[in-house]
């Protein structure tokens, strides 16, 4: 999934590949001479750079969180301070960081914006900058970062970066970086659904599918549901919000989702669509029963779309009905089987591990944090930040220490 391999009728010529090397070095050479004449600028607000922004949002590997409506909803709905930046180099932009200003502890930390609901980060850059990979100069780049971050941030701590994404290796490697205890799990897409089943245990998963099938028939029946009309879209997310709190209660942790500024987030998502460039910010799926459970929504899930990449962004159950069919599951082999054949090449079940993640999708991405201090206080923030990623790392690699710390958290509430 992360790379591609060439057909043997597609392979280049030698002399075509030595071209394509020689061309190779020469812009990796060139990235790196012209890293002294990058200017970095820093906005504190979203809209002068909209022209800019939507320009190299259009390539279809950067992250749709980092795409100007996105974060537009976000900045909306939060009202952080901003502190985007902007790299330019020959007059053109080479690069977008979009960065917010969030306080901790007295601290400045600069994140993406929207961070703490993002599933995948790559930044904005231009395709030459982009397909510079590791040629950058790294300790050059991370001085000019700090320098036009001094008085705004005490730390720039950008989350959840993959190293290489889809064959690309992202510019910003290098820099000083921490491995983030979360990793990301994708289905890639074949032209059938039967084809991307070879990928998993398809006969086994078959066999389950038909019994949950014939288990929701029993109890009445179901219907598989992407609603067109925005007002029912925003009901259902109101749902999800209910169903996710109760959730949440009964393991006695905190709603990440009670919030009215994340809330007024994702409702403002929806509304966001363009049926041309295949983009949605958020679409809400729900299995809805039948019978004496008429109307009832068994399972509910979101899901974002940029270009080919399908984002699963949430997903709750209710747990008082039919609990036997595992309707989460079943929710997602309708979802998956519905988007074939709609220009869909990878499904992203973002970030965490969860068993059912790990049943659906064969590709496990592992994801970085750049952790760059600007100030003294950073220099301490950013030790604590890697000591603390490092301990939940090391706890969620054990599953017993996992489920006993789990089980402490759930008692402290």
């Amino acid at each position: 999934m992360q790379t591609q391999k060439l057909d043997v009728h597609e392979q280049p010529s030698e002399d075509g590949a030595l071209a394509q090397t020689a061309i190779s070095r020469l812009r990796q050479l060139s990235m790196k001479l012209a890293m002294a004449e990058i200017d970095i600028s820093v906005f504190d607000a979203m809209q002068p750079l909209e022209g800019d922004w939507r320009t190299l949002e259009r390539d279809n590997l950067q992250s749709l969180h980092q795409g100007y409506d996105w974060c537009a909803a976000w900045v909306s709905a939060f009202q952080r301070p901003l502190a985007i930046l902007k790299g330019t180099y020959a007059g053109e932009t080479a690069f977008i960081l979009p960065v917010e200003i969030v306080k901790s502890r007295g601290l400045g930390v600069a994140k993406f914006i929207a961070a703490d609901h993002s599933n995948i980060n790559t930044g904005l850059f231009s395709r030459n900058f982009a397909e510079s990979g590791g040629s950058i100069d790294a300790e050059k780049f991370a001085g000019q970062l700090r320098h036009a971050l001094r008085g705004r941030a005490d730390l720039l701590l950008l989350q959840n970066i993959p190293l290489e994404w889809r064959g690309r290796q992202t510019p910003l490697t290098g820099l000083p970086m921490v491995q983030n205890q979360n990793h990301a799990y994708q289905l890639p897409f074949f032209p059938a659904f039967e084809e991307t089943l070879k990928q998993l245990n398809a006969k086994n998963r078959r066999k389950k599918f038909r019994v949950q099938s014939k288990r929701l028939e029993a109890a009445g029946g179901f219907e598989y549901l992407v609603p067109q009309a925005s007002e029912e879209q925003h009901r259902l997310l109101d749902i999800f919000f209910r169903l996710k709190s109760a959730r949440f209660a009964s393991l006695g942790l905190p709603d990440v989702f009670a919030d009215g500024e994340t809330q007024a987030f994702l409702h403002g998502l929806i509304d966001m669509r363009d049926d041309g460039r295949q983009y949605f910010g958020l679409q809400m799926h729900v299995l809805r029963l039948k019978g004496a459970n008429e109307g009832r929504v068994a399972a509910i899930s979101g899901i974002s779309r940029k270009g080919d990449h399908i984002i699963c962004q949430f997903g709750a159950i209710d747990e008082e009905l039919v609990p036997d069919t595992s309707p989460g599951e079943f929710l997602y082999w309708q979802t998956i089987s519905g988007l074939h054949g709609k220009g869909v090449a990878l499904f992203d079940f973002g970030l965490g591990d969860q068993t059912y993640k790990r049943s659906w999708a064969p590709v496990e991405t592992a994801h970085y944090d750049v952790v760059l201090p600007v100030s003294p206080f950073g220099v301490l923030a950013g030790t604590a930040h890697r000591i603390v990623t490092r301990g939940k790392a090391h706890i969620k690699a054990r599953p017993k220490l996992y489920k006993f710390t789990q089980s402490i958290r759930a008692r402290i509430g």
